[in-house]
């Protein structure tokens, strides 16, 4: 099962195997259970791809991953780049010490290896040697000239500028310790002239922090040097009121901050080209500064763009421009909505007066076949209330991983056709909506509910001999009773898994 709503695009890379590319494939380190901690040991910074030889996403990285460490390797001080096959059961504890969920996970290990974080960067090779070059050395650069200011603030990412009046005291320190912490997500400078900066007071001698930014006002200060005052104040301030989800590559970010984070989500989604484009985005931005404090966070995205949420939220183009908010455990809907409706809307829906909206495909008037079709209207009576063992599958249509599972549940159905007490059954979790019993973030996603009332996440693997081991050792099962796992489940469960929309979050 997949753990987040993610969204990056994969992009198709051709590549022509020229003798050059011997050179470059020993420039990544390959590491095992065997030279790892070694390795990271004799590194202040070293850059660990988890990978599996399977994983697509794997193959498209490889040639870039490959050309990237050959630059890095002539960068003063050198950057290391390294690989871990994550599927090899050797390295088992590695992944799970690197918390590995799906391929590739890459992680940044700095002062050998005692220090951790994401790599949350590029794909292409010139995309992660720039985004790694800022990961070395200090982590915050001091700017002293107006062109300094004007070539490294520009008008295209964040910003975090620390104005003070002389480097050193718990200001600047504090500033320094933060900087290092979020470098990987936010450009950090600092000066002793105030004078020289774009935009904001001049005069000010600080200390102070001032936040640039290409959206919203431009640009904010704090005052409040306290470490976690100031990555909230960096946090907050440094995301959009809106988020837009559109094609721009300075937005992908933010789109995936977006649909990691838990709370409320209200979209927009309309065609850019719509006349009354400026209307709507004037009233959805108001909208989202009077509701944004009720754990609400706006979007408005491009319905030619956003095929992929289309999809997976099972949205109609033919409704658009529409409204939809997306609450735990619920979902809510405004079709063909005007400007003008927006507010009205928004107010009906914090105040409680909306109702749900349920989406479901018909009940299949025939349901022969191996694998019963379920649908949101008859989940209960098939899942919760047949008496019956039943392991669900949620797919989506688009979802490749869900099309090579697909002959391994019929062939699982099939070889227990003879067993009265156990249903195999799918639910396409794109046209119908998934009760907040199950916990649907990427496909395929499956679950067994017992016949004594247990429901069990299926983590195992993907073969038809674990999942009918799976269901054997849990049939019957009592709420509470932890699911009976195959001692070789576990390389199959760790296989890629699809999460959507695809144009915005893949797996790295």
């Amino acid at each position: 099962m997949a753990t987040s709503l993610l969204l990056p695009t994969a992009f198709l890379a051709l590549l022509l195997l020229l003798p050059s590319t011997r050179a470059q494939e020993e420039a990544v380190l390959t590491l095992d259970t065997g030279n790892f901690s070694e390795v990271v040991a004799k590194h202040e910074f070293i850059v660990v791809e988890f990978y599996a030889p399977w994983c697509g996403h794997c193959k498209q990285l490889a040639p870039e991953y490959e050309k990237a460490a050959s630059i890095l390797s002539k960068h003063d001080p050198p950057i290391v780049l390294a690989k871990v096959d994550a599927s090899d059961k050797k390295n088992k504890d590695l992944s799970g010490k690197y918390e590995v969920q799906g391929f590739p996970t890459i992680k940044i290990l700095k002062n050998q290896g005692d220090n951790m974080q994401d790599y949350n960067g590029p794909r292409d090779a010139d995309g992660i040697v720039g985004y790694l070059k800022k990961q070395v050395g200090p982590a915050s650069t001091e700017i002293k000239s107006v062109e300094d200011a004007a070539s490294l603030i520009g008008d295209k990412g964040v910003v975090v500028v620390g104005v003070f009046p002389s480097f050193g005291g718990s200001e600047y320190e504090n500033f320094l310790s933060v900087a290092e912490k979020m470098r990987s997500d936010y450009d950090f400078l600092h000066t002793l002239d105030a004078s020289i900066l774009p935009r904001g007071d001049k005069t000010v001698k600080g200390p102070v922090v001032r936040l640039f930014k290409p959206f919203d006002e431009l640009f904010v200060d704090s005052q409040d040097f306290d470490k976690d005052a100031l990555q909230k104040f960096i946090e907050v301030s440094g995301f959009p009121t809106v988020v837009t989800f559109d094609t721009d590559p300075t937005n992908q970010k933010y789109l995936l901050k977006y649909f990691e984070n838990a709370g409320t989500k209200a979209m927009l989604y309309l065609s850019f080209s719509d006349d009354r484009i400026e209307a709507f985005k004037s009233q959805f931005y108001e909208a989202a500064k009077q509701y944004g404090d009720k754990n609400i966070s706006f979007l408005i995205g491009d319905v030619t763009d956003a095929q992929g949420a289309f999809q997976y939220f099972g949205l109609k183009e033919s409704e658009v421009p529409l409204i939809f908010i997306q609450a735990s455990g619920a979902k809510f809907i405004k079709p063909t909505v005007e400007p003008e409706q927006i507010f009205p809307w928004l107010k009906d829906y914090t105040d409680g007066i909306l109702a749900p909206y349920v989406k479901s495909d018909p009940i299949p008037e025939v349901n022969d076949q191996p694998v019963k079709v379920v649908v949101a209207n008859s989940l209960h009576e098939v899942v919760f209330n047949s008496g019956k063992n039943v392991l669900l599958e949620f797919y989506a249509p688009w979802c490749g991983h869900c099309q090579k599972l697909a002959p391994i549940l019929d062939e699982v159905a099939l070889s227990l056709k003879n067993d009265e007490d156990v249903v195999i059954a799918k639910m396409d979790g794109t046209t119908n909506d998934v009760p907040s019993d199950f916990t649907v973030e990427g496909y395929p996603t499956m679950y067994f509910y017992s016949s004594g009332g247990n429901l069990l996440s299926y983590e195992g693997g993907r073969t038809a001999e674990a999942i009918i081991n799976f269901i054997k050792k849990n049939k019957g099962s009592k709420p509470g009773e932890a699911a009976v796992e195959d001692d070789e489940a576990w390389t199959d469960a760790a296989v890629e898994e699809e999460t959507a929309p695809e144009s915005v979050k893949d797996e790295l």
